[in-house]
């Protein structure tokens, strides 16, 4: 263990034999050693005098942080002349005002012209500063790092070449850094054309070329490339149709236009690619990235070596299929599609989906097996997760009543109006419900949640990317194929697409201009990273399943055991299920308190106290670690409350807004439990399991949401669905409504279309 900034860092045993670059993201991790390459945009202000010192203080921490984990870092860095002419401009002022001063017998400065000021100069003079300023910083992390500057002709010379060489290593094994610039005080002009002699010869003309080379030249593992725009576009940044390229293949550049270089350098984006191609082809691994953009500067180094997507990664990998924008831009396209259809043809779909889902029954549980040995042999999920995991006859079964429910009902679900206003005479106004957009729907282990959502997706008309965990691997892809069979019938296949990539969590979490709403499905701390990761798109769900049952004093002792059975032990590892009982106190010591503990102890529910029930026992289970504890398995908390105004104060204090329940015979306490507790499902004796889209006959949900805006509760159709507002004129403008005009306003409201009776 290593430390720096009094935080440990464990050393990673990193290790590999060079010669092929990384084919994903996620391999980046495994580089042990990186050259970062600073260019001028990163290193210097915008006003190109001077250094921009809080960033390059964050991209030294960042390095710090690498090296420290035991990865052999180099840098290129551009930088020395922007310092130099900070410093001449300096002396240039200060010795023209002493000159003005003895001249006139004046201290006020006059206009004082500044004389250009020669590269090479400013070179000279800002190297040494800028190098002092880099040893102080990583003086802060306990780190040593040394200068080297070079020329072209260090390259073509063989003893200097192995000179160098022999220098980096030698530096790289006493763990230090080297800083590696061209020395710009002497450096010729470059020669027009040659950026590239062919594959093992590059020539050295700017800090990207250099950064290549010696790249190669180390066999360094990763190249990463900072500069002011956040990677490769297809078209110039700021072009309205540039897309930012995620991944860049060799023969990918005559589809590529570049615009201008940047505000300083040497070098221009085109100059980056050529450097960046060559690397590839010598075995380094590239990523072109943004180093100036404020809220990402901070640490996009360390994600980009973590395999996050920032930037333009090269890969000579190029994947069979499409890649996770083109996949929601499909979506998109055949979710808009499909929103065209009628609702009977929407309708046909899913009835096709359902009958293929027992049709195919011995494909589905084949494939479903796969994924269940291949998790147990590698023991990586635990028991309630394989539960979720496995698909029998008779949830296929169920899953088929479901989407037959789902389809029946959804033939007014898109374009069906809920307003109509007269807003003047021949001025009509509706408001008609339309898809949300394109979904991203995240599962883990529950291949039939796959099923589920496309149903749900179809009759909402919305397109679909899903996000299967790889432990339903295979069950996800036959259900998916099943899914496309089924839209095919009316040609919208490409609606709903399954993410087979590499591609993490969180970068799709980032696809905000591709996605409108995230539904994760799946544990508390999928949900919780989901929510945390997603940047400007909506998360619909529930982070904790945290419910409640209050056994009150009136309750029925015939329908106390039967409810808390249920609710706690039908399906433990649920979001619905029983996870705080809440009991009246004048029920402690009675018979039916033994009962509710006995039926537990049969049941093999392991109980733990809550802090006032422990107080009125000798000998009590094991006393709560927190009240706002979901279990997921056969366990429970029991507390003691002295009423149901406490009951309801708990519940706000300690859930999380999901579903809570009484049980009792008195109609008046009922109905204010109902009333003042906050939660999306609130129950009068009944079981917290019918917390569910097919158990409230919305055929299927998409997943519960404790969200208070736009839906709530178990979502199926109804909550993927928005609005928009259609205006039918004849030639009015709003002119006409002023004081003086011809016109007013009615507001009428108007009757709504009967709705399909069937």
């Amino acid at each position: 263990i290593r430390c720096w900034s009094n935080i440990p860092f464990i050393t990673m045993p990193l290790s590999r034999a060079h010669g092929k670059s990384f084919a994903h993201r996620s391999e980046l991790k495994h580089a042990k050693r990186i050259v970062v390459k600073l260019g001028s945009a990163v290193v210097t202000r915008g006003d190109e005098c001077g250094l921009a010192l809080g960033r390059l203080a964050s991209i030294v921490e960042q390095i710090s942080m690498l090296q420290n984990q035991g990865r052999e870092m180099m840098i290129v860095t551009s930088g020395a002349v922007a310092f130099g002419k900070q410093r001449l401009r300096h002396e240039i002022l200060l010795s023209q005002s002493v000159r003005q001063a003895l001249h006139s017998g004046q201290s006020q400065l006059k206009d004082m012209a500044i004389p250009v000021l020669e590269a090479r100069a400013c070179a000279a003079a800002g190297q040494s500063g800028l190098m002092a300023l880099y040893e102080a910083m990583f003086t802060q992390y306990s780190i040593c790092a040394a200068q080297i500057l070079v020329t072209n002709l260090d390259f073509h010379d063989e003893q200097k070449r192995r000179n160098l060489n022999g220098t980096l290593h030698e530096l790289l094994r006493m763990n230090i850094v080297p800083i590696i610039n061209t020395n710009d005080a002497v450096v010729p002009p470059p020669e027009p054309n040659s950026d590239l002699q062919g594959v093992n010869v590059i020539s050295v003309k700017d800090n990207d070329s250099l950064a290549a080379r010696l790249a190669v030249e180390m066999k360094t593992d990763l190249l990463i490339v900072l500069s002011d725009v956040e990677g490769l576009f297809d078209s110039p940044p700021g072009s309205d149709d540039a897309k930012l390229i995620d991944i860049f293949y060799p023969g990918d550049q005559q589809s590529v236009t570049f615009g201008t270089k940047s505000r300083v350098g040497m070098g221009g984006m085109e100059a980056k690619v050529k450097a960046a191609l060559w690397a590839l082809q010598g075995g380094t691994s590239v990523v072109i990235a943004n180093g100036t953009h404020p809220k990402i500067s901070g640490h996009v180094i360390t994600d980009i070596v973590e395999g996050k997507k920032v930037g333009t990664f090269f890969s000579e990998v190029k994947p069979a299929g499409p890649t996770v924008e083109q996949q929601a831009e499909m979506a998109r396209a055949g979710g808009r599609t499909l929103a065209a259809l009628q609702p009977e043809q929407r309708a046909e779909i899913i009835y096709r989906l359902a009958d293929l889902l027992t049709d195919q029954r011995e494909d589905i549980l084949l494939a479903n097996k796969k994924d269940l040995q291949e998790a147990e042999n590698k023991g990586r999920l635990a028991l309630p997760l394989l539960k979720r995991l496995s698909l029998s006859t008779s949830k296929l079964n169920s899953l088929a009543i479901g989407l037959r429910q789902i389809a029946a009902s959804s033939q007014d679900s898109v374009g069906r109006v809920i307003r109509r206003t007269r807003i003047a005479k021949d001025l009509d106004l509706e408001q008609v419900t339309v898809p949300i957009g394109v979904l991203l729907v995240i599962f883990e282990s529950r291949p039939d949640c796959l099923p589920q959502v496309s149903a749900l997706a179809i009759a909402s008309g919305n397109g679909l990317l899903l996000k299967g965990g790889k432990e339903a691997a295979h069950s996800n892809q036959i259900l998916h194929h099943l899914t496309q069979e089924a839209l095919s019938i009316h040609g919208v296949r490409d609606a709903v697409q399954l993410v087979n990539t590499r591609e993490e969590v969180e970068d799709l979490c980032r696809l905000d201009k591709l996605i409108d709403l995230i539904i994760p499905r799946g544990s508390s701390q999928l949900v919780r990273n989901i929510q945390k990761a997603a940047k400007g798109i909506p998360v619909m769900g529930h982070s904790e399943g945290i419910c409640h049952v209050y056994v009150d004093t009136d309750a029925s002792v015939e329908k106390v055991t039967r409810i808390i059975r249920d609710s706690k032990c039908e399906y433990p590892a649920a979001c619905n299920a029983l996870e705080t009982l809440l009991i009246h106190r004048d029920l402690l010591r009675t018979p039916l308190f033994d009962q509710i503990i006995d039926m537990l102890r049969v049941e093999q529910v392991k109980i733990h106290a809550g802090p006032k029930f422990a107080s009125y026992l000798t000998f009590s289970p094991s006393e709560v670690k927190s009240l706002r504890t979901e279990y997921g398995d056969l366990e429970c908390c029991i507390e003691v409350v002295d009423s149901v105004q406490e009951a309801v104060e708990h519940i706000h204090k300690y859930g999380s807004s999901h579903t809570d329940v009484i049980i009792t015979e008195n109609e008046k306490t009922a109905e204010f439990f109902l009333q003042h507790v906050d939660s999306a499902c609130v129950f009068w004796n009944a079981s917290t399991r019918f917390s569910d889209g097919y158990r409230f006959g919305l055929g299927a949900e998409v997943g519960i949401s404790t969200s208070r805006i736009h839906a709530r509760g178990p979502v199926g159709i109804e909550g993927l669905l928005t609005t928009k507002w259609l205006l039918r004129g004849d030639n009015h403008v709003v002119s006409d409504f002023s004081e003086h005009g011809s016109m007013k306003y009615l507001h009428e409201s108007l009757p709504l279309p009967q709705r399909n009776a069937s």
